[in-house]
Parts: C-alpha cells; structure tokens; sequence
C-alpha cells in the first residue's frame, strides 16, 4: 500500500539539518516552511520543492507503463499541474478567451468551474499557474495578474485583485506564471510593479498586509515579475520569502515585506522560470540564455536589526527552465535547456556533474519513493532511479505525441496515483506497489 500523503500532514521542519526523502541529509542552517493542508496542496507539493514523502509505489513500470484508471478531457488548453486537498483536485484552464479554475472529485467527477478573468491568447496560449489550497479557500492568479480567492466547496469568488493595475506592473512577454503562495496568514504575489516587487494580502479577507519596495533593474528601470514561483524558507529566526523578478534573485522578510537581498539574473530573454531550490543552507537557481546556474549561501546577520545576508558560491552549467530542480539525497536532478539536451545530477554541494543521460528530451521532474517521475516535453514518460554513478531507467511509456514540444504540466503524485495533463486531458495512472504483477 502506498502511504497516504492526505494522512501525513505536512510539518514545519523543526531542525536546523533537513534530511531528504531517501534518508539522506547535508548542509544546515534553513529549512523549507511547508504547507499545513493535507494532499498535494500547492505547486510542485507542500514544502514547494518537487519532492513527494509517499513509499510504496511501483519500483518498476511494465511496457506501456503504470495502469490508467481514469482520464479526463475538458480541463482546457493549459500547462499548469493539479492540485489536490480535501478530496478534490483543482486545475486551470483556458477555453477560448476565458480562463476557469476546475475542481473535480478524485475520480474525475466535476464538482465545480469559476471565471478567473481572461485566457492567454499570445504566444504559447494556455493557462499558466497552479491554483493553491489554503485554508479552505483556493487562490489563483491568471496570465494578466488576476488574483482570485475561491470558497473551496463552492469555487464563489470570495475576493479579487488586478495586480499589475494596482501596484502599476507590466506584463511580461510570454504572461505571468506565478503559482501563489499561502501560509497561515497571507497570500503572497510578485507584481513587479512601481508600486511594489512584492505583495501579501490577507487571505481571507484580501486586505494588503504589506508591499515591498519596487525593484530597480538595469538601467534604473524597475524590473518587472519573474515567471517563477516563489519558496518559503525559514532562516536564523526569520521567515524568508526566496523568489524570482525578471531580471534578479530576491529574498524577502515574509512578515514585513523588506528587501534582504538581491543577485542579478540577467538573460538574454529576460526568462527566469525556475523555482529556486533549497539545498542545504543556500539556494540554487539556474536559467537559459545567461551566466551559469549557481548556489547562493545564506549569511545570518549579526544583529537583530540588520538583513539577511548572502554568499555567492559555486557554478553549474545546468540551465534548468520552467522544468524544475529537485534536491534529494546530496544530488540536484534536473534538465538541461536548449540546445544541450538530457538530465543531470550535480553534487549538491559543490555542483560537480555526478552523471548525465541524453538519450531523453528535457523536462519536469517530481521524485518520490527514491526514483524520479519526469515527464518530457516530447510526450514521454520516464520513471529514473538515480543511483550513485548514473539514471536506471526503471519504465518508460508515451504519454502522447507532442509535436510542438509542450508537454510542460508537472508531474503529480497523490494516494499512490500519478496525475500527469497535456492540456485539455488529464491522465491519473495507479502506481502503488502491488497494483500490477510486473
């Protein structure tokens, strides 16, 4: 039987060395704040880091892959992935010019659709971000900065916010992606605006608890949101919000909004979609176009009254985009961006390249029960054991054919089920140990 990750509530790390999902464990200092709903709350899970706590799933895959128990078509053009609390999964998508949040039951069941303003229509069209579980609402925001809180049960709009039009943001060239992020009090958001970088509103009420400074980009000019998602971190005392703009890294007081650091980021497209990753007591982030991914280690400051410092450390040429990077077991696992091709494994804390396979296009990956789930963005599905010297591919199957290159929807494993979308199905496998005789 697969462990239930609805019957695992997610904790807040309470020590200071945080041990992976394989056991294994280095670097101390922060740890990642993790979502207290049950499920598969948020985008890329509860601690926002690609890594789920299940055992007891399928150490292999026959040929044509895990058993499909259900698909579902209707959910809309989009590459946003589900999520799931409370016995429902939410969704996004875009049908024509209009953009719905989806909730089904766990057999495919609708339960319910709400408007979030309008679809993107530009180029790569498709809904972007994940919606958020919290607190018995959902929150979302679309491609043009619409922020929605939905009653759970119901999908009613609770409250609503224009971010870009409120904190005087612009939108970026290939539409804001940002998957929110909630704690017990706020909902937080990246308007990138002359008014703010960054934003966090009461989540029940939608009151602005706080708005950071604007950020000045190159040029003096204020540098707009970032395709990313942010993280929450936990660091010498303090709540750290670690996330993205276009053109930089940035650290955040979670509890006053105030700036503690920034690195600049720049790339050739302006393009940083990867969620920094916490790997010991710093943080990696990498992008394509642009200097080398690298570790940034977190400093704590000397006095009560004085930021949050940073240290910049190693490189990597791994060039991670919108897939993802996981860090499990001293290892960073992600996928290289074009034209190199294929995943890596880096040595967390140094960026050493332990081994590579190019044999598989790139993509995004979720790593659980010690393999990874990577879905590439030609439509294969692979299931990987990155061992000590190089990836076992432990099952593989076609999801489908895709031509254009754009299966980008994440990987989701809830129950001992995996949940995979290409746009407008949704595809839910049983993967727990025992479902199939191999």
């Amino acid at each position: 039987m697969a462990r239930s990750s609805s019957r695992l509530r997610p904790l807040i790390f309470a020590a200071v060395l945080w041990v992976g999902a394989t056991g294994a464990a280095f670097g101390a200092g922060a740890e990642l704040i993790a979502s207290t709903e049950p499920g598969w709350p948020q985008f890329r899970g509860p601690r926002r880091d690609g890594v789920n706590d299940e055992r007891g799933l399928l150490p292999a895959w026959p040929e044509g892959g895990p058993k499909l128990l259900w698909s579902i078509r209707g959910t809309g053009r989009g590459f946003s992935a589900p999520v799931i609390s409370g016995g429902r999964l939410v969704i996004t998508g875009d049908f024509e010019a209009e953009l719905f949040v989806l909730a089904y039951s766990l057999e495919g069941k609708p339960l319910w659709r709400a408007r979030n303003g309008a679809a993107w229509l530009n180029q790569y069209p498709g809904a972007r971000a994940s919606a958020t579980f919290s607190g018995g609402r959902v929150y979302h925001e679309n491609a043009h900065g619409r922020l929605a809180c939905l009653d759970a049960a119901s999908g009613r709009e609770q409250w609503a916010v224009e971010l870009l039009e409120r904190f005087r943001g612009e939108n970026i060239t290939w539409g804001l992606s940002e998957c929110l992020l909630a704690d017990e009090r706020a909902v937080y958001a990246t308007p990138g605006g002359r008014d703010g970088l960054l934003v966090a509103f009461d989540k029940k009420s939608g009151e602005l608890l706080w708005r950071s400074e604007p950020l000045a980009g190159e040029r003096a000019a204020i540098d707009n949101a970032g395709y990313g998602s942010p993280i929450l971190v936990r660091f010498a005392g303090r709540r750290l919000v670690i996330g993205c703009s276009e053109r930089a890294l940035y650290c955040a007081d979670a509890d006053t909004g105030k700036l503690q650091w920034t690195r600049p980021r720049p790339t050739a497209y302006s393009v940083i979609a990867m969620m920094p990753v916490l790997a010991g007591a710093g943080v990696f982030l990498s992008a394509p176009h642009g200097p080398p991914g690298q570790f940034h280690r977190l400093v704590a400051p000397a006095r009560a009254d004085e930021p949050v410092g940073v240290e910049d450390g190693w490189t990597a040429e791994l060039d991670s985009c919108q897939g993802g990077v996981v860090c499990v077991a001293d290892k960073l696992i992600g996928a290289y961006y074009a034209p190199r091709r294929g995943w890596a494994a880096l040595e967390a804390t140094t960026g050493r390249v332990l081994y590579e396979m190019s044999a598989f296009a790139k993509g995004a990956g979720l790593f659980a029960d010690g393999r990874l789930y990577a879905l590439c963005e030609d439509g294969w599905m692979l299931l990987l054991e990155p061992t000590a010297t190089e990836f076992v591919v432990k099952g593989k199957f076609r999801l489908v054919t895709a031509r254009d290159r754009d299966a980008w929807a994440h990987p989701v494993i809830h129950d001992g089920r995996l949940y995979l979308r290409y746009h407008d199905t949704l595809y839910c496998y049983d993967v727990r140990a025992g479902s199939l005789e191999l």
